[in-house]
């Protein structure tokens, strides 16, 4: 590939040809003409200076899809008079890389500089974004990388010391309507305010689909015909953003996840309609509900694993759509049930302990002696049967010496919860008392 042939010059500087699709005929060609991201344009920002400065860094751009990712990148080489080479992790390999770069080290030696655009860099794997770095040590080229996924886990450490990383927001919808109402006067196209305003709804911050949408609903329409709301969806489908191997599926989880902590049961709702609506698998939100009801229910409410699990089980047995109401069911349930974590604290304790301490022996009494050889070594010895006791509770220690008297359940006076604790405090008591009768 010639670092040349994606120049922003040259023939590509007269703009996109008439056929080109509207997002890109509508594709800003200065910084004054990019809506929304002030933060990093806006004048005396640290982007807008370092671009009119010339003092451009290799950078990773992140941000949601159709926020202008490509678009600054090609701003930014024109300003700064560089070759712009766009690169695609999706089509591109090591082989590819190397070739780009070969040509980009040429340029620099006769006094070129080549911004290399690589989109989805998260897409490349750690040996593909290896390849980048003695280039981008040597200036040879200006990276800029673009990604919808977080770069802390999609981008090597190396790499990321050596570029800067700006977040691009998500457009709201002030930003969007004024992006149509741009592109409609320029390509004449006459609409009702509420159709707009569909739009912007719709597209959910993403200017990309936002103008796909308009050209849609301007060609759906009979010619000369405003484009209306009823218009617009009939044209377009409703895309929700969502990625269910992405950054956004943890994102929503974990919403789902907290509103139901916070007894918030219309949130909850509402991020598990997101999940499902987008195209989750039911299956994965019924195992979260699964794990929910131990983790932050778990005593107070004992019933809850067990609506849980019938919750899942309905829906295999019902499958999608008559499913859905199960889970919200299920949903609704937990939001409303007593909250306690004492099962999660204690768990978490218990295995701090195992890797972290010695792994003593168990203690002789809690042995079984089957044999002759194992009672005279004293298996066994000392152990009292509980239910000959008081209570049905002994007063011996179950734990390894060094952790006698370790407390990892610590029971919370909430829900069903509080009969256990009061059941486990007189356990404690019984056991006191019957130490303190054999040491008199």
């Amino acid at each position: 590939m010639n670092p040349g042939s994606g120049s922003l010059f040259g023939d590509d500087h007269a703009g996109p040809q008439a056929s080109a699709p509207l997002p890109e005929r509508m594709r800003p060609v200065t910084l004054d003409d990019v809506i929304g991201q002030q933060h990093l344009l806006g004048p005396g920002k640290p982007l807008r200076t370092a671009i009119e400065r010339d003092r451009v860094p290799s950078m990773i751009l992140w941000g949601p899809p159709g926020v202008g990712k490509t678009t600054i990148a090609q701003i930014i080489a024109k300003m700064t008079k560089s070759d712009f080479v766009p690169f695609s992790a999706v089509t591109s390999g090591i082989k590819e890389i190397k070739e780009v770069m070969a040509a980009a080290e040429r340029a620099y030696r006769s006094g070129r500089r080549t911004i290399l655009f690589v989109d989805e860099i998260h897409r490349f794997n750690k040996a593909q974004q290896d390849a980048f770095l003695p280039h981008v040590e040597r200036g040879n080229v200006v990276l800029i990388g673009a990604t919808t996924e977080n770069p802390s886990f999609e981008v090597i450490s190396a790499l990321l010391s050596r570029a800067r990383v700006f977040v691009l927001n998500a457009l709201t919808d002030a930003d969007i309507r004024a992006l149509l109402e741009r592109a409609a006067i320029r390509e004449s196209i006459p609409f009702e305010p509420a159709g707009l305003d569909a739009i912007a709804s719709i597209a959910n911050g993403d200017a990309r689909t936002a103008l796909n949408i308009l050209e849609l609903a301007a060609q759906t329409a009979v010619e000369g015909e405003t484009v209306t709301s009823e218009i617009v969806h009939q044209a377009a489908q409703r895309q929700l953003f969502y990625d269910k191997s992405g950054e956004e599926h943890f994102n929503i989880i974990s919403a789902l996840h907290k509103s139901i902590r916070n007894s918030d049961a219309n949130a909850a709702l509402y991020w598990m309609a997101r999940m499902l609506e987008s195209g989750e698998d039911p299956l994965y939100v019924a195992r979260r509900l699964v794990r929910f009801a131990s983790e932050d229910i778990g005593l107070a409410d004992t019933r809850a694993l067990r609506v849980a699990l019938d919750c899942k089980e309905a829906f295999e047995f019902l499958g999608l759509p008559e499913g859905k109401l199960a889970l919200a069911q299920c949903v609704v349930y937990l939001a409303a049930a007593p909250k306690s974590n004492s099962i999660y604290a204690a768990a978490g304790k218990v295995v701090e302990d195992v890797q972290q301490t010695r792994n003593d022996p168990v203690p002789l009494h809690l042995r079984n002696a089957p044999t002759r050889l194992m009672k005279s070594l004293q298996y066994g010895k000392g152990y009292k049967y509980a239910h000959d006791q008081d209570g049905k509770v002994a007063d011996m220690d179950c734990l390894p010496e060094a952790l006698i008297g370790r407390r990892y359940v610590e029971p919370q006076a909430i829900g069903e919860e509080t009969e256990i604790k009061q059941r486990l405090d007189e356990v404690d008591a019984k056991k006191a008392r019957g130490k303190r009768k054999d040491e008199e």
